[in-house]
């Protein structure tokens, strides 16, 4: 299928031929919502954790003797039900990441970009450079492409004047195409790739 390519200012740039195969796909919301699960489970630090009995600071002796008493049965203060105790079956740090085979996750990206395509929220512009490192000029360039909330994707090196550009403008996130993955392309509106970048997918999934 053909695309119709834009620059930064809006204005046409010829056209482009994308690949049925990884722009053509009907999306699957299965696949891509297990590649999101598997994402968000990676980047969970799993850092959480709190003291079990064996690890707080306080004595081991028997409490008071076993009878006579009246009372409980009791040998440490460090058991969980005394205040100061130990948590039992508390956090442990861990990792919480799950499987999903390569295929799957090379399928999910697929499936992503065909969903965006189908959307009407995909944009090829022939070239991201910017002149000057300038923010507002980029805002009003961002402007004229209809864009307030996207993800851009350029090639293997980005043009620095355009990355230090756009890091300072809210909600536009600016990738390598390396660095391109499912839970950024849907957490924002529009898609933007560079021809380099539709170059290097098309590469990528020969």
């Amino acid at each position: 299928m053909e695309l119709n390519v834009k620059t930064l200012d809006g204005k046409d740039a010829g056209k482009v031929s994308l690949s049925d195969a990884i722009f053509g796909l009907e999306p699957r919301e299965d696949i891509i919502a297990r590649m999101i699960r598997w994402q968000l489970a990676k980047k969970q630090q799993g850092t959480h954790k709190s003291k079990g009995r064996s690890e707080v600071s306080r004595t081991g002796s028997k409490m008071y003797k076993q009878k006579g008493t009246g009372r409980a049965r009791h040998h440490s203060a460090r058991a969980p039900q005394f205040r100061g105790g130990g948590k039992a079956h508390g956090p442990v740090v861990r990792s919480h990441e799950i499987d999903l085979p390569k295929k799957v996750r090379a399928l999910a990206l697929r499936h992503a970009l065909s969903a965006k395509l189908k959307a009407d929220e995909l944009i090829i512009v022939d070239q991201l450079v910017a002149s000057e490192a300038k923010t507002k000029a980029l805002v009003v360039s961002f402007e004229a492409l209809g864009l307030s909330n996207a993800l851009v994707i350029g090639g293997t090196e980005l043009d620095t004047n355009f990355q230090l550009a756009a890091q300072n403008i809210p909600n536009v996130d600016v990738l390598p195409v390396q660095g391109i993955n499912v839970y950024d392309i849907l957490r924002r509106g529009k898609l933007v790739l560079s021809k380099a970048a539709v170059e290097a997918l098309e590469e990528r999934f020969k």
